[in-house]
């Protein structure tokens, strides 16, 4: 079974997104898949700057993130929206991570042929829904096929218990067959290859 890469896109300690993906993550095992959570806050990279990848290459971080992604065949990512969009800090990542760093490497390496799922947790009542579409439009550009199921959790300063789990017992068996659904696609595909 292909490995599933999984990130939430903040940093910020107690994220509602991080919690989101762990629940996720947790279906995935279930169904049998090995998944690596990261943390994206340990992948610091600058901003990208053609200046700067001319001068120096790819940043270290940012190469070691790519490689992650290039070894697993699922992504699973937890958006927050900001201002209608996805963070900084993913939109970043993920722009390093389509970078090629010589002439025989296959364009888009890291995405190509990669299938995700996409959820997002926000106190507002959309529950980041407005950045995933964001989101799913520019990995679909990018080659990664998106599955069309996902889930959005408004509310979510008061969704979560204490231990991590969604309060609605519904939400959660959502989440965690988000999980699942990615696992069993992704198994299926890397079969069939």
């Amino acid at each position: 079974m292909g490995g599933i890469l999984a990130f939430a896109g903040s940093s910020r300690v107690g994220s509602y997104n991080r919690r989101l993906i762990c629940i996720a993550a947790e279906g995935a095992r279930a169904a049998g898949a090995q998944v690596t959570v990261v943390e994206l806050s340990d992948f610091d990279v600058p901003m990208v700057n053609e200046n700067l990848e001319a001068e120096k290459g790819m940043p270290l971080k940012a190469r070691e993130f790519k490689k992650l992604m290039i070894a697993n065949d699922g992504l699973m990512i937890a958006s927050p929206e900001y201002n209608s969009s996805i963070t900084p800090l993913l939109k970043n990542i993920l722009d390093w991570a389509s970078r090629s760093e010589s002439s025989d490497e296959q364009f888009l390496s890291a995405f190509n042929g990669k299938t995700a799922v996409l959820m997002s947790a926000s106190p507002g009542s959309l529950g980041g829904l407005r950045g995933l579409v964001v989101l799913r439009m520019m990995l679909g550009n990018l080659g990664v096929t998106v599955l069309p199921d996902q889930k959005c959790i408004s509310g979510a300063a008061t969704a979560f218990s204490e231990s991590g789990s969604l309060v609605d017992s519904r939400q959660q068996s959502a989440v965690e067959n988000l999980g699942r659904l990615l696992a069993g696609t992704v198994a299926k595909l890397v079969r069939t290859d």
